[in-house]
């Protein structure tokens, strides 16, 4: 798995690039990768995905695998990936 990983403002995040293909990670997946102890460690996960609107959308998942409805902070970090 190729991955990015971004700090913004104190939070870190994992970006996932999907915009080209690939498997979007489950919740407990999701919770493994973002384990500071036993996997990368990062305070969430972000999906970067094709959009029929824009030119990708962004999908937004906290450490313990649940959706978020929005973070500046991760949202920044895909700005400057992208």
């Amino acid at each position: 798995m190729r991955f990015a990983k971004y700090e913004g403002a104190g939070n870190d995040f994992i970006l996932l690039d999907l915009r080209n293909g690939g498997a979007t990670p489950q919740s407990a997946e999701i919770a493994r990768l973002c384990d500071r102890h036993f996997g990368i460690g990062s305070d969430g996960l972000v999906l970067i995905l094709p959009s029929d609107r824009a030119d990708f959308k962004m999908d937004i998942y906290n450490s313990d695998g649940s959706r978020a409805k929005m973070c500046g902070n991760a949202a920044r970090c895909v700005a400057k990936y992208v």
